[in-house]
């Protein structure tokens, strides 16, 4: 799918591995701003450079280069040379992911390394199972998928630290999000939202983003995406969507939507329903 001059990306669904979708693209003038997915994201840089902004520092990807970003954790994405750059991504669900770590007799998925990942065995795997889904060879996609996935596992993570108890402010903040998420379509004020939660308004905003790393109305745009890929992932119309989670109409839909997964929605859905081809 042809973008900006000098711009393609395109997404679709994985052959052979159910809850795993994928996108190539080449990205110049494009910048990701702060968001997060409700999956993995395995990013391989082909050519050229990513800079994201992810778990408080810049990390720069660089050709052959590696980054896994977890599950709801913010990040953005821009170029780091004038030519931008070109990879290839991976957006398995957290329970393929978690069945790839069963495989190799963990019990819970470990967190991945933060940094880029210079490993080139491991770019070999990603790669060949790219192209395969593009091929739609099933039998390949998958086995090449899974060996990625476990190389990945075994060899770039880390020990996951304990997780502290909660204080009243993070109880706070959690009372909020699951009202947003009851809400998404007409969610409060944050007056109101903070009177429900009993909590100030600029301490629960301060607290809020301190903890999902967004305030809660860009939270609730971030959360209205992902539940847009599904709904457009299951065939719902664009202008449905956009109605159903609460978009002032479908141009706002497309503005939020391009803005966090590169792709209007509409040539999202016609990828993910679609057969894939060359981008």
């Amino acid at each position: 799918m042809s973008e900006e001059s000098g711009e393609r990306a395109r997404f679709w669904r994985h052959p052979g591995v159910p809850g795993v979708e994928l996108l190539k693209a080449h990205y110049v003038r494009h910048t990701f701003p702060r968001h997060t997915h409700d999956t993995y994201t395995f990013a391989l840089i082909e050519t050229g450079v990513e800079v994201t902004y992810y778990q408080g520092t810049d990390v720069s990807i660089s050709a052959g280069g590696l980054i896994v970003v977890e599950p709801h954790e913010v990040h953005t994405g821009h170029a780091g040379v004038a030519e931008g750059w070109r990879y290839r991504v991976l957006y398995p669900e957290v329970d393929v992911v978690a069945a790839a770590a069963r495989d190799l007799g963990m019990d819970t998925v470990p967190p991945f390394t933060s940094e880029e990942i210079r490993d080139p065995a491991s770019a070999r795997l990603a790669r060949a199972a790219h192209r395969a889904t593009e091929q739609g060879d099933r039998l390949s996609a998958s086995t090449l998928t899974r060996q990625a996935l476990h190389r990945l596992l075994a060899r770039h993570t880390r020990t996951r630290p304990a997780r502290p108890q909660p204080s009243g402010s993070a109880r706070a903040v959690e009372r909020a999000r699951e009202l947003l998420h009851t809400r998404l379509a007409d969610p409060p004020g944050l007056e109101e939202l903070a009177a429900a939660v009993d909590t100030p308004p600029y301490a629960l905003l301060r607290a809020f983003r301190s903890i999902h790393g967004l305030p809660p109305h860009a939270y609730v745009n971030d959360v209205r995406v992902h539940r847009a890929r599904r709904m457009l992932g299951a065939g719902t119309p664009p202008a449905d969507v956009a109605a159903g989670l609460g978009f002032a109409d479908q141009p706002h839909l497309t503005r939020h939507f391009k803005r966090s997964t590169g792709v209007p929605p509409g040539a999202f859905q016609r990828g993910v329903l679609g057969a894939p081809d060359a981008a």
